[in-house]
């Protein structure tokens, strides 16, 4: 793995760039989650209301702690196990600061520990969580590869990290932490 290209991908993150890498199942589309002006233009590219939230990802449970209430140990537990056995996206309670145009209009945000090695890679080079969405317009078909993106989206795009998406056919399952609903199977 290139160190150098996440090194720069995570510049390019801090600068308000919108970069394009792969994940689990598909290629994503991720910013900065506290920069509001990389939100809304990635909002914008994607064709998407803000009202629907968006996903962040991270290479360990710590660099999602900024964004997320303080959870019980057991439910803790219970993330962190299923993070290690399979991709699925948690709803959680979000902290009272974290942007609408992070969490929607709901008070809880979606978070995933990824274990893809360059979507982690990316995370931690930039010292944190970003924001993950799939690489597609609203409603249109996800994208599995960099060339499909860079088709696509042409300069919209600051940068893509090449590589293989995972082997997963879908994008992960969203549960709520809280309940147990499945929102997206």
């Amino acid at each position: 793995m290139n160190v150098w290209r996440f090194k720069q991908a995570a510049q390019c993150l801090r600068r308000g760039g919108i970069i394009a890498y792969p994940t689990e199942a598909v290629f994503g589309l991720g910013c900065d989650p506290k920069n509001i002006e990389a939100i809304q233009r990635l909002l914008a590219l994607k064709q998407r209301a803000w009202q629907k939230g968006l996903i962040l990802i991270a290479a360990n449970f710590e660099q999602l702690e900024p964004y997320v209430q303080t959870l019980e140990p057991s439910l803790l537990q219970q993330l962190q196990q299923a993070w290690a056995e399979d991709v699925v996206t948690w709803l959680v309670p979000a902290k009272a600061e974290v942007s609408p145009w992070v969490r929607g209009t709901s008070e809880k945000i979606a978070v995933r520990v990824t274990r893809h090695p360059e979507a982690a890679a990316l995370c931690q080079q930039f010292g944190g969580a970003i924001i993950s969405t799939s690489a597609n317009r609203a409603g249109q078909t996800a994208l599995r590869t960099a060339l499909q993106v860079r088709s696509k989206f042409g300069d919209d795009i600051d940068q893509i990290i090449f590589g293989a998406v995972g082997q997963r056919s879908r994008p992960s399952e969203i549960r709520d932490a809280l309940t147990g609903q499945v929102l997206r199977g």
